[in-house]
């Protein structure tokens, strides 16, 4: 055991740009986590709302099932990855009816997968069984362009930087007619080239209207994308088992696969679409489920299925590191988000930086833990000072960083 395995403290830092955009940018803000035990420190990150889940982090207790998170985590042990499954079934029980409670745990529970490996020397990949870290195909997660012209430029520049795949979502798409959406697919696909694969998201725009995403399949299929992401919110089973059925029943040959999961935020939720949605892909966030055990145990169910599984992230690359730690070791998976327009917050907050190769590839890192080196220097300017008091009792203020 370590001279002192006990969480002493879990500190939270809100980051933010100057300016945070109405628009599809999860990398405009963020929730830096550090665990520490002693004098060893873990890093994590939350894909969350910032202050929301700082006062799930410290929210007066309601009643049994609804205490603070930092109840179940403070003072408690951390030996081994035992502990932090234990801890996290803890913050589960304790605060079962304070839903802001998987997004913070999930920063904390990736923290301590990464204090425990740099405790142990290993990366966390290999504390979750995995013998080696297969390289992932790192496919360029952009927004569509405003106009099918920009995004055309978009799908160039990302064809320039030898990508091998790539990802538009969100902006226009869906908000106008099937036909303007065809141009934008068209756009992606022609800027991309044919030795290309393009993927399109359409970022949960449809609601649960399978009429309105079945419009927009003959053009899916015509560029042949890899796949369909979100056109439904992350329950609508039903909507995403119908809209595999019109698929399937198109007179095109080609039948354009599904993608979803990244809302999911427990692991049932997320097996469940496995079970129930008719997907090909499974996308699952570290920073939203429940951190990286959850997001193993959900990869392990999606190969036993026949399921593909791929991260989702679209922020720093701490955050990067820990999407691909659950399934490092699984060859089949070879997906990857790549997050090509982050802000200058998510750049500065790693010293290191994921970069692929000249296949279009990323590895993760060799180092213990998540392998990088957060540099509180370069964020401290985006750090956002806050304070949250009741009845005149301070519950957070922003701590040293």
């Amino acid at each position: 055991m370590a001279r002192n395995a006990t969480i002493e403290a879990v500190d939270f830092f809100y980051l933010s740009m100057p300016e945070v955009k109405p628009i599809g940018d999860g990398s405009q803000d963020m929730l830096l986590v550090r665990v520490r035990a002693g004098d060893e420190i873990g890093w994590g990150e939350c894909e969350a709302s910032p202050l929301t889940s700082i006062a799930a982090l410290v929210a007066p207790m309601s009643h049994s099932a609804c205490q603070p998170v930092l109840t179940s985590v403070l003072g408690q042990p951390l030996r081994d990855v035992h502990d932090i499954a234990r801890i996290s079934r803890l913050v589960k029980e304790n605060s079962l009816d304070l839903l802001q409670a998987d997004h913070t745990l999930s920063g904390i529970e990736i923290a301590m997968w990464d204090l425990l490996g740099r405790r142990l020397e290993v990366p966390v990949y290999e504390l979750l069984g995995a013998a080696r870290a297969y390289p992932k195909v790192a496919y360029a997660s952009a927004l569509f362009g405003d106009t099918p012209e920009k995004t055309y430029a978009k799908a160039r520049d990302v064809a320039a930087q030898g990508y091998r795949a790539a990802k538009f979502g969100w902006g226009p798409y869906g908000r106008g007619s099937a036909a303007d959406d065809a141009d934008q697919v068209r756009a992606a696909a022609e800027g991309l080239g044919e030795d290309r694969m393009l993927l399109v998201d359409a970022g949960t725009v449809f609601g649960e209207d399978v009429d309105a995403a079945a419009e927009r399949l003959p053009a899916l299929a015509e560029a042949r994308v890899g796949w369909f992401e979100e056109p439904f919110v992350s329950g609508a089973f039903a909507a995403y088992r119908r809209l595999g059925s019109v698929a399937a029943s198109t007179e095109s040959p080609y039948v354009v696969p599904r993608a979803a999961g990244e809302g999911a935020h427990d692991p049932y939720l997320a097996c469940n679409m496995i079970d129930h949605a008719d997907l090909g892909f499974i996308q699952i966030d570290t920073g939203r489920i429940g951190g990286i055990g959850p997001a193993k145990r959900v990869a392990d169910y999606a190969a036993k299925r026949g399921v593909k599984y791929v991260n989702h992230t679209f922020t720093s690359h701490l955050a990067l590191s820990a999407s691909l730690q659950p399934y490092a070791g699984m060859r089949e998976s070879e997906l990857c988000e790549y997050p090509v327009e982050a802000s200058p917050l998510a750049m500065s907050l790693t010293a290191e930086h994921l970069l692929p190769d000249r296949d279009g590839e990323i590895t993760l890192p060799e180092g213990p833990g998540l392998g990088l080196t957060v540099c509180p220097d370069a964020i401290r300017p985006y750090l956002v000072d806050t304070e949250i008091r009741v009845t005149g009792k301070t519950l957070y203020k922003t701590p040293e960083l």
